[in-house]
């Protein structure tokens, strides 16, 4: 949700319209989590219903891409962004995904684990999000983290952020 609620508020810092919203269930505390950002330059009238054709889907547990529904409406030449070690060609052939999505790969656990000494990748997903997909500013994102995360915890976010933007592998 946090990753979500930060591209929203970078878009917004970019002139853009933006909603970001969860969907839960019944799950307990720590369960798997859909977010959702719709982001629009046309119109302040941004439904708040689940979206079901993505332009984009970022998986931040590669575990849950055994769940049938992970990639369910992904758009003709959209993106399949997530944590993982794999190649995005490895990723590619092991979940199937037609030559029309781009599968992009970075090691967010590992960069969150380095710079935040913690697993938590949110932020670190957002600065592979940026370069895979341009669909917000790496400076805009960077100032999100910044205003949500004062001093020194910040800090650290950033430094997540722009090595994901580095490390970040698209296929």
């Amino acid at each position: 949700m946090t990753a979500s609620e930060l591209v929203a508020v970078a878009a917004i810092k970019e002139g853009k319209y933006a909603l970001a919203f969860p969907e839960f269930g019944a799950e307990r505390r720590g369960a798997p989590v859909r977010a959702y950002t719709r982001i629009t330059a046309e119109t302040t009238l941004i439904p708040r219903t689940p979206v079901l054709e993505p332009d984009i889907v970022v998986v931040l547990d590669s575990g849950l891409l055994g769940l049938p529904d992970v990639l369910q409406g992904i758009k003709k030449g959209g993106l399949l962004l997530v944590n993982t070690k794999a190649k995005p060609s490895e990723l590619r052939a092991r979940l199937g995904c037609s030559s029309d999505i781009r599968v992009a790969t970075v090691d967010a656990t590992g960069i969150a684990l380095e710079t935040i000494r913690a697993p938590i990748v949110n932020t670190a997903i957002l600065g592979a999000l940026v370069r895979a997909s341009n669909v917000v500013s790496l400076e805009n994102i960077i100032e999100a983290v910044k205003e949500r995360f004062p001093g020194r915890v910040g800090e650290v976010n950033v430094e997540a952020v722009k090595k994901a933007y580095e490390k970040v592998e698209v296929g």
